[in-house]
């Protein structure tokens, strides 16, 4: 991704009339810039083995695994033998720089359904620590995005069956500790059993961080990582969200066959756990950049949840009492969060168009209704993984003429809320925020500018 253009003075920003969205599209650049793999590997890479007594394999799973890839090439020792595979999203591996000699194979599956790439990928990952010993590294390479692009169900279990439960539980406004506690306990290399399958190689995870609190064991379902929860707290989640399963899936949680390792186990002995990025420090990088050009900057919080309109209802309030004077914050002013919000996706009734969107489109809809087209408040809210949901757009943004140039061409807020279609909505308007991947992902990043 290419450097973001230097941001222009404040004091042009209101007073001369540069387009305040633009000035949000800065700042997301600069977010995604912080996370980029390269810019926050070197420090966390561990000493490679005696190239004598052990190797070093690679092994990875997630939205940012072909450019975490590329960083460890980059970054390794040339001298020091290195090999191994990581998994990525269709269309995320950045291209190769030019002299930069491939030393991890990296292939592409599906997100966020899993598909049959993804469970060959996850096969071939465990194959290849099969005759590991106590003298060999194994560098673990772990973002967001992997728990469905290393999938590989527990015995008993088709794929057919995960990609089911899997699609129920994204429509079932279920946050994503949740899911990952059942995607855990439904796999064979997922909740620490990848780890358990390094043994007795010396393990080290290299994580980007896209959840809210920064747990590894959350982060694509922490295969290297013990987990904690239980396979009666999968069962809860099922029965909680009327998750349907076969009889079988419930029998073998009610009776605990599929427990995960837990903490204290010895399968963990000396393994680390290095978090290279996270959302707070995309955060912050944005905040630092709209105070060096003489705004206020804010940030509410890394870790927001909850499901995105109302969380968008939320922010508004916020901003429209800014807006108006009141409140803790003082314009002109961004105001910046992240986290992981959800979408519970409603039924609808038969012959209604299909809503298309993500967490970052809804969130836009539910801000846009709720700001009532507040003068003096812009917004943009996208992934920074470059896109929201299942779309080809990274967010969508709000102006305070939005609901009435939506008005302009017969589109109505509510109307598209009803049905999930925030894509339906901001595509008519050019309001969709458009980047491509972006080869890291630290999750959602909403900005709003008040002046």
């Amino acid at each position: 991704m290419n450097a973001p253009t230097p941001l222009t003075p404040a004091s042009a920003l209101v007073n001369v009339g540069l387009d305040p969205l633009l000035f949000l599209r800065q700042l997301y650049d600069v977010a995604v810039l912080r996370a980029l793999p390269l810019h926050n590997t070197a420090a966390h890479l561990p000493t490679p083995p005696d190239p004598a007594k052990g190797r070093t394999l690679v092994l990875g799973a997630g939205k940012a695994g072909g450019a975490m890839a590329q960083a460890v090439e980059a970054l390794w020792p040339q001298n020091a033998p290195l090999s191994g595979l990581v998994v990525t999203r269709y269309g995320h591996t950045p291209p190769r720089p030019a002299g930069l000699p491939e030393r991890i194979e990296v292939v592409e599956a599906s997100h966020p359904v899993p598909d049959a790439a993804g469970l060959h990928a996850a096969e071939r990952i465990l194959a290849l620590t099969q005759g590991l010993t106590a003298d060999d590294l194994v560098l673990c390479l772990i973002s967001g995005g992997g728990s469905a692009l290393l999938t590989l169900p527990a015995e008993g279990i088709s794929l057919q069956v995960k990609q089911d439960i899997n699609r129920q539980l994204l429509a079932s406004g279920a946050n994503i500790a949740e899911m990952n506690c059942l995607r855990k306990h439904l796999s064979r290399i997922k909740g620490g059993r990848l780890a358990a399958a390094c043994a007795p190689a010396r393990v080290v995870t290299l994580t980007i961080s896209d959840v809210p609190g920064d747990d590894p064991s959350i982060i694509a379902s922490g295969p290297t990582v013990a987990d904690a929860t239980s396979c009666a707290d999968a069962l809860a989640i099922l029965q909680r969200y009327a998750i349907a399963v076969p009889p079988e899936v419930e029998q073998a949680l009610r009776s605990g066959a599929w427990e995960t390792p837990k903490p204290g186990s010895p399968v963990f002995a000396g393994h680390t756990v290095r978090m290279i990025a996270t959302p707070q420090q995309s955060l912050e990088a944005a905040a630092s950049a709209a105070r060096a050009q003489g705004l206020n900057a804010y940030i509410l919080s890394d870790e927001i949840e909850g499901e995105s309109r109302e969380v968008g209802k939320v922010h508004a309030a916020l901003a429209r009492a800014t807006a108006k004077g009141l409140g803790p914050f003082q314009k002109p002013c961004v105001i910046l969060s992240g986290g992981e919000t959800t979408v519970t996706i409603k039924p609808q009734p038969a012959g209604t168009p299909k809503g298309r969107g993500g967490r970052a489109g809804e969130f836009c809809l539910g801000l846009a209704q709720a700001l009532q087209e507040q003068p003096g408040v812009w917004a943009l809210a996208a992934d920074t993984d470059g896109i929201d949901g299942i779309e080809d757009n990274a967010g969508a943004q709000v102006a305070p003429d939005t609901l009435v140039r939506a008005q302009v061409l017969g589109m109505k807020v509510d109307e598209h809320l009803q049905r999930n279609d925030a894509y339906g909505f901001f595509e008519p308007l050019g309001d969709l925020v458009i980047t491509g991947p972006t080869h890291t992902n630290v999750n959602d990043f909403r900005a709003m500018l008040v002046v």
